[in-house]
């Protein structure tokens, strides 16, 4: 329950919360493979709190619809979770230290590099809503199958390509996060063995929904610096636990 109310939270503030809670079930003798679904499942109605919080805060990512872009995590996050039940659960492992660097990266000189991009190019620097779409698809994808740090991701991946403030779109990010994990949460109920721990999965689940309630109306009440400078602060920490990891 601890770890879900630490997991909860830290999705609705900076993201990363998928560090909090796969280790803690795995800790607990959990096979990794099942505890990948579990914390999916449970992480869920936590995000889905965060994001009822943001509710009237939704800024549009770029020139495309917030409708269009929920539609796309949700597919690719059921495709994503459906290649869960087809691959092994290290698939991801070699590639995704260095996505979490190139997103870090990103997030720290993202709206810097967009500004610098438009005075050389002599125009503003925009992705099309039809590029947005797709690489929400592919990230939804990641996000279905493994889903740690997608937050941060798709807010790196909005920086550069948009010139979006990583606290304005925060609330996106949330929102985002909240579709693609309900989306592959409904395949993993399923076709997995989620429901084989049912008291561990409640514990975490009752924990996450108050932490990202709580989270959320934190994150909401921190001056943009701060917000940005948490994020931040996740991404460069969730990297270096993944090199280390790896």
């Amino acid at each position: 329950m601890l770890a879900g109310v630490a997991a909860g939270a830290l999705n609705a503030i900076g993201g990363g919360g998928t560090f909090v809670a796969l280790p803690a079930l795995v800790a607990v003798g959990m096979p990794p493979v099942t505890a990948n679904a579990v914390s999916r499942v449970a992480l869920v109605p936590g995000a889905v709190a965060s994001a009822w919080v943001y509710r009237r805060e939704l800024t549009p990512v770029g020139p495309t619809s917030t409708k269009a872009l929920t539609a796309v995590s949700v597919i690719g996050s059921g495709v994503g979770a459906g290649l869960v039940l087809v691959l092994p659960a290290s698939s991801f492992d070699a590639a995704a230290p260095w996505l979490l660097a190139f997103a870090t990266v990103t997030l720290a000189f993202g709206r810097h590099l967009s500004r610098a991009l438009s005075s050389v190019l002599g125009r503003s620097v925009g992705m099309s809503s039809r590029a947005v779409l797709i690489a929400q698809f592919f990230l939804a994808v990641y996000g279905g199958y493994f889903g740690g740090a997608v937050g941060i991701l798709m807010v790196a991946l909005w920086s550069i390509g948009l010139g979006l403030d990583a606290a304005v779109s925060n609330p996106m990010r949330i929102t985002q996060l909240a579709a693609i994990f309900l989306s592959a949460s409904v395949l993993f109920l399923i076709a997995s063995d989620a429901l084989s721990a049912p008291l561990l999965l409640a514990a975490m689940l009752v924990g996450a929904v108050a932490g990202g309630f709580a989270g959320a109306h934190l994150a909401r009440h921190f001056p943009a610096w701060l917000l940005r400078g948490v994020l931040l602060a996740t991404a460069v920490i969730t990297t270096v636990l993944y090199f280390l990891r790896g």
